[in-house]
């Protein structure tokens, strides 16, 4: 382990640190994310450890004398990044392919105590107490930056898509030199609550140079959208009014956001967002109703002739398939939970992004794979015709 690592590192055993967050995997393993707390239980220090494997989160706790093993177990190539909290400090630090570390610290003010209680209050990308411009805009806060008791479900949605992004900022601003700024396309964007957090998280928090559209149907929401972009003073964040299948304003796209786009609206979106060649996408498909219409197979019959069963099977049918093709067309996938089922049926996130060296074989198995299950389930979706090869488009 690097010198410097293994320093913080035992300055986080020695109780200085008080959270570590390791993120941007690098696909050698299904882990995609670890949290490491220091935690108190019982007069004895132990610390919490949570990794975030596919939809599933696992603790375990460990003591201190055991933790630098885990620490050198995980920091060995697997993750992009790290990032270390002290009451002083906020500490970045990215590994490069080639094994490079490279450390950035940012002094905070004064911080107040740390609490190790195991019911620790969970910590949030956007902080209540903190007063935050566009969600008192937008009435998820008060003035005082305390939420809104009827708007908390909307709170803690806002946080879980903000860590989905935080996952993958290393992704997302891979290769990125000199001022160029990150391009963000929102399709469905609607009263754009993603989008204004999308925004503040890297514009304002992160500092990223960045440029977001954001396309909606309804010219009244769009308007007032872009009222309030302009009232804020987020420039390099638009609205505009059109349909997903017809845009054509870009030529390059970094991150595609697609969230509740009826049907094959999500389609069309994730063809775009290949044929740009974003990077990442993140999608929360709506209204899957197109395989409901087509799905025959006479073996699944029995199950199949109960209407609600159908109409969600079709749906996991449709967003697993979506998920075949984009792994076809080069990305790594995961169909993870948005938010809790209790809150709304259409939690499941497609989140893909781009490999940088995808291989044409694996491309054409699971091309191949996806194919063989829709002829099963006599199934001809949209997303596989928009991005079917030149030849069978052809044919």
């Amino acid at each position: 382990m690097n010198q410097e690592l293994e320093n913080l590192c035992r300055d986080m055993i020695a109780g200085q640190i008080f959270e570590m967050i390791i993120s941007g995997s690098t696909g050698r393993e299904s882990l995609a994310k670890v949290k490491i707390r220091p935690l108190q239980k019982k007069e004895r220090m132990y610390y919490q450890i949570e990794e975030y494997r596919g939809n599933q989160v696992f603790h375990r706790n460990v003591e201190a004398e055991a933790l630098l093993g885990e620490l050198e177990l995980y920091l060995n190539g697997s993750f992009r990044q790290a990032e270390l909290h002290t009451r002083e400090e906020h500490i970045h630090i990215l590994f490069s392919k080639k094994g490079r570390v490279t450390v950035k610290r940012k002094h905070l003010a004064a911080g107040g105590s740390i609490s190790l209680s195991h019911d620790r209050k969970k910590r949030y990308l956007l902080e209540e107490g903190t007063p935050i411009s566009f969600l008192y805009e937008l009435g998820v806060m008060n003035r005082e930056g305390y939420v809104i008791k009827a708007k908390y479900d909307k709170f803690r949605q806002l946080n879980r898509f903000l860590e989905f992004v935080d996952d993958v900022y290393p992704e997302l601003t891979a290769g990125m030199e000199g001022d160029r700024e990150l391009t963000i396309l929102d399709f469905g964007c609607g009263k754009s609550y993603l989008t204004f957090a999308l925004y503040h998280y890297l514009k304002i928090v992160r500092g990223q140079k960045l440029r977001i559209i954001g396309l909606d149907l309804k010219k009244d929401v769009v308007v007032a959208c872009a009222r309030l972009a302009e009232r804020l003073g987020y420039e390099g964040l638009q609205f505009l009014a059109g349909d997903i299948a017809d845009y054509e304003g870009v030529d390059q796209v970094d991150m595609v956001v697609t969230l509740h786009a009826c049907d094959t609206a999500t389609d069309y979106a994730l063809e775009k967002a290949v044929r740009w060649g974003a990077k990442v996408i993140l999608s929360v498909p709506c209204c899957q109703h197109e395989l409901n219409r087509q799905i025959e197979n006479e073996l699944l019959r029995p199950i199949l002739k109960y209407g609600l069963i159908q109409e969600r099977f079709s749906a996991l049918l449709t967003d697993a398939l979506r998920g075949n093709l984009l792994e076809a067309a080069g990305y790594q996938v995961q169909l993870l939970e948005f938010i809790e089922m209790e809150h709304t049926p259409k939690n499941i996130l497609i989140r893909a992004v781009k490999q940088r060296r995808a291989e044409a074989a694996v491309c054409q198995r699971r091309r191949e794979e996806a194919e063989r299950c829709m002829a099963f389930f006599q199934v001809d979706p949209t997303l596989a015709r928009l991005l079917a090869p030149e030849k069978e488009k052809q044919s």
